[in-house]
């Protein structure tokens, strides 16, 4: 018989045994799920997370019937749970056997020698097998033949022993015939059918036999025939019976698996989308446990850091007050509006997180009902004015790409006209004017020229070069335009790792990213020698920063929040582009700039950083670019 089973067949299929496999035949020994319970928890302040969470399998149990969830639960399978059962049946039997010898005896009826001799070498066999250690799961080809050890050893034992008893004591007043139900009965259970089917013919043969040497010592052929008969078609019934049954047993535990595989890969999938999902996604129930929370929703209930993982209570936590308000309102209220609402969290005074807070219900049902759970998707409101500011940038960058492509041409018209009236022009009021024009022309292509370069086009190609050497340059380069001296005593100071670091950024672009600022940090900064700092440095394998620091004075908040929106500019007659074309072009390679203010009593308070991505020189020297 063939006990292997594919991998489509262990996940659920419901394949019809043939006629010599088992009803257990489609199962081998494989890893059960474990339903594992929920971990217990206390009320209070809820710690931040200090390591990786254990890893827990565990299911909801509601999703199975009871007979499936005991099934799968288990550490077996159920082929080798009722071989289990049948061996511990055994050693009973076989215990009571001898005490009903002993039992017989004390009332003066002494059994034969031989059926005493019989019974007690049953009982020592299945004591003995019982008694035995484990040695791995039991599979369904171990009693798939007659002439398997193990079926030797337990149905095979049984037939002979209990036949034996029947045919050695007659007239004895114990029925032994009824001891034969059992290795019928685990025939019919643990075998094929076919195989089943002959144990029983094999009883029904040593029936007849035991009655018919009756017949010969004088017994009433009638009555001990139809005796025989009537307990051989009773064999048979428990046979047929038995099989059926175990097959619906089988059919239940391969169902059981199955749904329990697809169940564990739903929840796998679920577990992934919500993990990497950036809203928040907490499962709260009655009680104001939480369930359930993806990592975005364990940031944004913790000032910094990561909360400890769920399960936890929400209660018990004076920053959490009103969320857990929150959350009881929306049980009572058992409806939400569909935008949320805003919801603070004050950590601590001065530290504060508002929340939007969406409610939604595990399934619908009628208003008036209970629910048990709901699922709160929180959305940290700064996060949300930020993306509706960058959709209202990128609309108006979309406009402004466009005006700018228009006004090139009436503006490169205007500058030619205005030329050819400077040519025939001697008057110098009349120069001095076309010089002006000349001038706002200029500009006006300056802030075209910044325009088209941030506009949307094709995406950029993964580019390397050697961020040392690209630096260095551009610093000597600047150095030199903006007449600062380099050497000690320079404003400018440059610290350069000693070797080579590759970016993924273009040579040009981070030339231009640079140069604006070391314009920005120059027209702030003193004139102290380094007075502005500049830093190239590889934080790891990952990433390398370049910071741009000065000693300029710090920024007002209320400038800070806008500078790297575009048009925006603290001075008369800049164009506020600068930092916005910064911006974009960092992004175009995978980069961030930012602006931090460094520690009080730093002399380089104001600092620009822009953190790129890492790529190794050496496998890409056919594309390395360097600009001296």
């Amino acid at each position: 018989m063939s006990t292997s089973a594919t991998g489509t067949e262990r996940r659920g299929s419901r394949r019809r045994p043939t006629a010599d496999e088992s009803w257990f035949g489609a199962f081998e020994s494989a890893e059960d799920t474990q339903i594992g319970e929920d971990t217990a928890h206390t009320s209070g302040p809820v710690p931040l997370d200090t390591g990786p969470a254990p890893a827990t399998a565990s299911l909801d149990s509601r999703l199975f019937s009871r007979q499936a969830e005991r099934i799968v639960s288990a550490g077996q399978s159920a082929f080798d749970r009722i071989f289990r059962t049948f061996i511990g049946a055994r050693a009973a039997l076989g215990v009571a056997l001898a005490l009903a010898l002993a039992a017989t005896g004390l009332f003066g009826s002494r059994p034969s020698l031989p059926a005493a001799l019989v019974s007690v070498a049953y009982g020592a066999l299945a004591l003995t097998m019982w008694l035995l250690p484990k040695r791995g799961t039991v599979e369904p080809k171990a009693l798939a033949e007659f002439w398997n050890p193990l079926w030797l050893a337990t149905i095979g034992v049984d037939l002979v022993c209990f036949s034996a008893l029947h045919v050695l004591t007659p007239g004895s007043s114990l029925n032994y015939v009824a001891l034969l139900v059992l290795p019928v009965l685990m025939a019919g259970v643990l075998t094929p059918r076919l195989k089943a089917l002959a144990t029983a013919a094999a009883v029904t043969l040593i029936l007849f036999g035991s009655a018919w040497l009756s017949v010969l010592a004088g017994g009433q052929m009638t009555q001990l025939l139809t005796q025989a008969g009537l307990a051989s078609a009773g064999f048979f019934v428990i046979t047929v019976l038995a099989g059926e049954l175990a097959g619906r047993l089988a059919r239940e535990e391969l169902t059981a698996r199955g749904n329990m595989e697809m169940a564990r890969q739903q929840a796998a999938l679920n577990r992934l989308v919500i993990e990497e999902m950036q809203d928040g996604v907490l499962v709260v129930d009655r009680r104001g446990r939480v369930r359930a929370a993806n990592p975005a929703a364990r940031r944004l209930l913790a000032p910094e850091g990561m909360c400890r993982p769920a399960p936890f209570q929400l209660r018990g936590v004076d920053a959490w007050r009103e969320l857990v308000s929150t959350v009881e309102r929306a049980f009572v209220e058992s409806s939400w509006p569909e935008a949320g609402r805003d919801v603070t969290l004050e950590f601590e005074p001065g530290l504060a997180r508002t929340l939007r807070v969406r409610v939604r219900f595990t399934r619908q049902r009628a208003a008036q009902a209970n629910e048990e759970f709901c699922v709160l998707f929180l959305e940290d409101v700064r996060n949300m004015q930020a993306r509706s500011r960058q959709e209202k940038l990128a609309a108006m960058g979309r406009v402004s790409a466009g005006i700018a492509h228009e006004i090139r041409n009436p503006l490169a018209a205007i500058a030619q006209a205005n030329a050819l009236l400077a040519e025939d022009s001697t008057d110098p009021a009349q120069r001095r004017l076309m010089r002006m024009i000349a001038d706002n022309v200029e500009r006006l292509k300056r802030i075209v020229d910044d325009v088209m370069e941030v506009a949307p086009g094709l995406p950029q190609e993964e580019v390397l070069i050697d961020a040392t050497a690209q630096v260095a340059a551009v610093c000597s380069e600047w150095a030199r335009a903006a007449g600062v001296g380099l050497g000690e005593r320079s404003v400018l100071r440059v610290e350069l790792p000693g070797e080579p670091l590759g970016v993924a950024f273009d040579a040009e672009h981070l030339r231009r990213v640079l140069v604006n600022l070391l314009d920005n940090a120059r027209r702030h900064a003193s004139d102290a020698p380094g007075a502005i700092l500049l830093r190239l440095e590889s934080r790891d394998a990952e990433t390398a920063f370049l910071g741009v620091a000065s000693d300029g004075a710090p920024i007002p908040p209320e400038v800070e929040r806008y500078l790297f929106e575009p048009f925006f500019s603290t001075r008369s007659r800049g164009t506020g582009l600068g930092l916005y074309i910064c911006r974009e072009l960092c992004e175009r390679y995978g980069a961030s700039i930012d602006y931090r203010a460094r520690p009080t009593g730093d002399p380089h308070g104001n600092e620009f950083f822009v953190v790129m991505r890492r790529l190794p020189l050496a496998d890409n020297e056919a594309r390395l670019h360097l600009t001296s």
